[in-house]
């Protein structure tokens, strides 16, 4: 389970089953405001989510489990009637299978499984995948939308021995990339103050920027209540082709007056096909074969240096491949030398 998931279904009204073997993490997801509860029985999690479904309430439960065991008994009463699920995803650590617990494996025993005998849990590992992976193709089979995070859990059920693996898309492709087309895409803005109130003005002034813009009402209503800050406070926005320089301009005039208490530094967002070499994520799918070319950080580093951008940062993402972050300005207090600040290259 990753944070954002039953955050994101919950934010949209929806009621969500989230699958975790660490229970730690689903506690740390409550504490945090990010799920609303967790169970270790698979009966009273199923049950408080179809009651909330047919309440139309909005509600997540985690349970503690190994998806690899929890999605084949959910499609099992998904086809015996019992329940109706809707989509599926996955947001798995899948694309090392080290850091995949196999079914049969206690959690407790985890990393000593993956020390003493890594091939062999390897095996069992992508064994596992194989199954969630069935069960989630069996879930689109009966009709539900389902996706994966771009993990690589599909390539692993493959060599698991799943041949149907890639039959689900990634959401960038499914999802994503049609946005991207249309100019629409997310960018990221952090105060420097560390002062979240000067999010919260961010969050009003980008709001009357654009007062039509239901889902962006939604989003920021919403993430003002529910989103936990982590180091400095920032704000991820989804804008639009000749919208995003609007919203500089208005932080600009923010820092100028004073109604903001430091400088917003504006960066992107990671779902950047431009920034990042992921030909199971960012990059996957892309139309003209270009999935797997590595230096795409690299040219887009240089191209916004040569389009003069202020602030280029080039780093690993982990398991992402190499990352581009960059702004081309940034707002300034009234001292400074101005330059209007606009959103990065591919957000």
């Amino acid at each position: 389970m990753g944070g954002a998931q039953p955050l994101a279904v919950t934010m949209n009204d929806g009621a969500v089953l989230v699958v975790d073997v660490d229970e730690s993490r689903l506690a740390r997801r409550v504490d945090h405001g990010y799920l609303d509860e967790y169970t270790t029985d698979l009966d009273h999690a199923v049950g408080r989510v179809l009651a909330a479904k047919d309440a139309g309430e909005a509600l997540s439960v985690g349970i503690v489990g190994n998806a690899a065991d929890v999605f084949p008994e959910l499609l099992r009463r998904h086809r015996a009637g019992e329940l109706t699920v809707d989509i599926v995803t996955d947001q798995t650590s899948a694309h090392d299978p080290l850091a995949y617990l196999p079914r049969g494996v206690a959690f407790a025993d985890w990393r000593a499984a993956a020390s003493d005998d890594p091939e062999g849990f390897t095996e069992r590992a992508r064994a596992s995948m194989a199954a969630q992976v069935e069960a989630m193709v069996g879930f689109q089979d009966a009709g539900a939308a389902v996706f994966d995070y771009g993990n690589s859990i599909r390539r692993e059920a493959e060599l698991g021995g799943f041949p149907r693996a890639f039959e689900f898309p990634g959401f960038v492709p499914a999802y994503i990339r049609p946005l991207f087309a249309e100019g629409k895409g997310p960018f990221r803005w952090a105060a420097l103050s560390g002062d979240p109130a000067d999010i919260a003005a961010t969050d009003r002034a980008v709001a009357e920027l654009f007062p039509e813009d239901a889902a962006l009402h939604r989003w920021l209503e919403k993430a003002a209540d529910k989103v936990h800050f982590e180091g400095l406070p920032a704000r991820i926005c989804w804008l639009g082709y000749k919208e995003r320089h609007l919203a500089g301009l208005k932080f600009n005039e923010m820092v100028a007056s004073g109604e903001l208490k430091a400088p917003i530094v504006i960066g992107r967002d990671h779902l950047d096909s431009g920034s990042v070499a992921s030909p199971y994520r960012e990059t996957e799918a892309m139309a003209d074969g270009s999935d797997a070319i590595a230096d795409w950080p690299l040219l887009n580093a240089l191209l916004n240096t040569a389009s003069g951008a202020s602030w280029v940062s080039l780093h690993h993402g982990g398991a992402s491949g190499s990352v581009v972050r960059s702004t081309r300005g940034r707002s300034r207090s009234p001292t400074a030398r101005r330059s209007p600040p606009r959103s990065s290259s591919g957000s």
